[in-house]
């Protein structure tokens, strides 16, 4: 069974408009194909996206911390070894 259509027009810079058509040529698509592939893909990024909990801790070390070197100290200090 087809799944239902709608139309729609939307307003793009005309140099988005020769790219996206060109593209779709090129790979042998048409633009709804073009922009339903694209729109499919954002959906899947959407559910694949990080946790609240891992995007709230990631970036919190700054990047020129030794990480690995940083836990030795914090085992020595805590343990005396």
């Amino acid at each position: 069974m087809a799944e239902e259509t709608t139309r729609i027009t939307i307003r793009l810079p005309r140099q988005d408009v020769e790219f996206a058509k060109a593209y779709a040529k090129a790979h042998g698509l048409s633009m709804t194909e073009v922009i339903a592939r694209h729109l499919r893909q954002l959906r899947s990024l959407e559910r694949h996206s990080p946790s609240a909990e891992l995007e709230a801790i990631t970036g919190l070390l700054p990047p020129e911390l030794d990480a690995e070197q940083a836990n030795r100290d914090h085992l020595v200090e805590k343990h005396g070894k």
